[in-house]
């Protein structure tokens, strides 16, 4: 299987399609049923991990990034709903409203942003050094300038003394920049910031394939 993966469900008798080379919209009436989406939970759920292969890019060894789209932020609602066994109207339109925001807009990549360490101690001193790690990570399309991330648009995620192990992320790529992308320019990734530094010189030909089929000449 490889990173274009289509997934095909019935709903309402209509074959709704989700392929992440599409800018859909994830709308209510698009949402498989709890009935529905039971009865293919599984199959859907080993096609988004083997999809987020390709959407998942490491920054050193603490530090993950998860490019979503219009799949795993659906996949995502759908858990949430069946994982509260609540499919009525209300809940339905709370998730929605809080995880399309996450979906690209065809000009842009939006990523959850994990900093990992297993250890919980360790973790809670780590966060206290990486106060402000969420505005240093950044990508560049050869050719152009650092792009740095627009981060947790939806709230505030540090306090005073630590920052959190979880942002969002949005990166906003020029028109240039998109095109040099489509016509093969190098795509790097990293993160600067005084207690942390990694960096990827050139991601992956599979995973760089995925994240182009979110931006839009």
């Amino acid at each position: 299987m490889n990173n274009d993966v289509t997934v095909q469900h019935k709903w309402n008798s209509d074959m709704v399609t989700i392929t992440g080379k599409h800018m859909a919209k994830i709308t209510r009436d698009s949402l498989m049923t709890l009935e529905a989406y039971t009865k293919v939970r599984q199959t859907f759920r080993a096609q988004v991990i083997e999809h987020k292969k390709y959407r998942r890019v490491s920054l050193g060894s603490n530090i993950i990034l998860i490019f979503e789209d219009e799949l795993t932020i659906r996949y995502q609602i759908q858990e949430m709903l069946y994982a509260e066994k609540n499919f009525d109207e209300e809940a339905i339109l709370y998730e929605l409203s809080i995880y399309t925001p996450l979906i690209p807009d065809g000009s842009n990549w939006k990523a959850t942003m994990m900093i990992e360490y297993p250890d919980p101690i360790e973790r809670a001193a780590k966060l206290a050094t990486l106060i402000g790690i969420e505005d240093k990570v950044w990508v560049k399309v050869a050719g152009h300038m650092p792009i740095y991330a627009i981060a947790n648009e939806d709230m505030e995620r540090r306090i005073a003394d630590k920052t959190s192990s979880v942002h969002f992320l949005r990166f906003e790529l020029t028109a240039p920049m998109i095109q040099a992308l489509h016509q093969g320019a190098t795509l790097s990734m990293g993160v600067k910031h005084p207690a942390y530094q990694a960096s990827v010189d050139v991601v992956d030909t599979n995973q760089r394939k995925s994240l182009l089929n979110n931006l839009i000449l």
